[in-house]
């Protein structure tokens, strides 16, 4: 799994599982969503966007189905972008 900070005033955190399609978000509040079912390509332009929240916006929220992740793992390394 790649998990990268990302600057951005609404988004903190990216990882993605290309294995299982599966996409995290950490938003600056601190909440954690998983969503599933997110191709790479999605992946991928979320972290070349120029605003990452107006990506999200766009071309996730409400596009997939998606979780609110309760214990999420503060270990994950973390490749700055």
């Amino acid at each position: 799994m790649l998990t990268t900070a990302v600057e951005s005033t609404t988004l903190a955190m990216v990882a993605y599982d290309g294995a299982g399609e599966v996409l995290w978000l950490e938003f600056q509040s601190h909440a954690v969503y998983c969503y599933f079912g997110v191709p790479a390509a999605v992946h991928h332009a979320l972290l070349a966007a120029n605003s990452k929240g107006a990506y999200f916006n766009r071309y996730i929220r409400d596009r997939f189905p998606y979780q609110k992740v309760l214990d999420w793992p503060v270990f994950l390394p973390t490749t700055t972008r």
